[in-house]
């Protein structure tokens, strides 16, 4: 069931309302200084909606991971004044995120007013996700608004508990449009529908795999994940990394696609090094003929080529995870080719989704993010969404 969002309500349910947002300002910080605000930037247009509509805007965030209660290091004093900055007025960074003085505050607050609660997780019953917590959380409030898809897939108090004190509880911009593409994609996605799953281990990713298979046309495996493959179909990896606990699990994944009559296609190339090192020697090989004492860390030019051709048809594609060690330059053709094609692809009318984590850094460094029809936000989330699973920040959320 679709559920509701902040586009659902009418002007008169928002004018004049306090409203508590959740958003993902979970961002990274040296010292004070924020080094990527694409999450504070991605949560500017909800916040601006519903200042336009006369609202008073509380916005609400974890940031980091505090042992036993505030630590300045992660208070969300930089988040709020790099906010102010976004939208061009004052946040007012409350002291605390529950109690009389934050009550005070978003009481006396004036409609367009925009306030942020210092850090939810220097509470402890935070993540238990305690009630009597959640409710003195969503006291001050009468709507709230989720808008953290990154944090969707975990049952807290500030993403889950408050629901059941805020009658209306509906969805931002962000996570409507997340939902959209990623739970939209798995649903009912046109076809041909390819998956790219890459990333180091089938350990994480097995899950995310299994259902993919169900789902897709078409599979790519990259990245280290691809040598328990290898070695599940019996050729020689040298050193690659290979996860022996799963090379079984490897082995029933090929079997289940041919039984389903999928094609998984594993790179027929492998740029191999001596050591991992940005400047290790390098050479390419097949992929069945990797020797001894080297190791797999990038596709080769023929699989990209062949990456080419499988994605050529494609009108849906989901990418979750890098090719190579794109991080060394030696090592990043894979991952940035197949990129490329994405966007390629995208100019013609396909609809591409990259699903969190290392693609999401790929596609920016790539310099071609912008050419995707969408980037999502969310690591855990997206790979729980695409897995089938229920989003319990979502689930508690109003349905349409």
């Amino acid at each position: 069931m679709p559920k509701k969002s902040i586009q659902d309500l009418a002007n008169d349910e928002l004018k004049g309302k306090r409203v508590l947002v959740r958003c993902d300002l979970n961002v990274p910080l040296d010292g004070k200084t924020i080094t990527d605000d694409t999450r504070i930037r991605s949560s500017i247009p909800t916040i601006e909606f519903l200042k336009s509509k006369g609202a008073i805007v509380t916005v609400c965030s974890h940031l980091g991971r505090p042992k036993d209660g505030p630590e300045d290091k992660f208070s969300l004093g930089p988040c709020a004044e790099h906010m102010g900055k976004l939208l061009e007025q004052t946040v007012t960074l409350a002291p605390d995120c529950i109690g009389d003085e934050v009550a005070k505050i978003v009481g006396d607050a004036s409609e367009g007013d925009v306030i942020m609660l210092e850090n939810t997780r220097f509470y402890k019953e935070e993540t238990k996700n305690d009630p009597e917590f959640g409710k003195k959380l969503a006291a001050p409030f009468e709507i709230f608004v989720n808008d953290a898809f990154g944090t969707a897939h975990r049952a807290h108090a500030s993403t889950e508990g408050v629901t059941k004190y805020l009658s209306t509880s509906v969805s931002g911009f962000l996570l409507a449009k997340e939902l959209e593409y990623l739970d939209g994609a798995v649903q009912n996605g046109k076809s041909p529908m390819a998956a790219i799953v890459g990333g180091s281990k089938v350990s994480s990713k097995i899950t995310v795999l299994d259902a993919l298979l169900d789902k897709c046309d078409k599979i790519i495996i990259g990245g280290g994940m691809v040598f328990t493959f290898l070695k599940a179909q019996g050729h020689n990896v040298g050193t690659s990394l290979v996860e022996d606990d799963f090379v079984a699990t490897a082995k029933g994944v090929l079997e289940k696609a041919e039984l389903l009559g999928k094609q998984v296609h594993l790179p027929s190339d492998i740029v191999i090094a001596n050591a991992f090192s940005a400047d290790a020697e390098t050479q390419i090989v097949a992929s069945d003929a990797i020797p001894d004492g080297w190791m797999g860390l990038d596709n080769g030019p023929n699989a990209t080529a062949e990456h080419q051709e499988i994605l050529s048809d494609c009108k849906t594609v989901i990418m979750n995870g890098p090719m190579g060690v794109f991080e060394f330059e030696k090592f990043n053709k894979g991952t940035f080719g197949i990129v490329k094609i994405l966007a390629d692809i995208t100019d013609k009318g396909a609809i591409t989704i990259i699903g969190g984590g290392d693609s999401v850094a790929a596609c920016e460094q790539s310099g071609l993010a912008s050419r995707m029809s969408h980037i999502s936000t969310g690591g855990g989330a997206s790979l729980e969404l695409l897995e089938g699973k229920v989003l319990p920040g979502v689930a508690a959320l109003a349905d349409q």
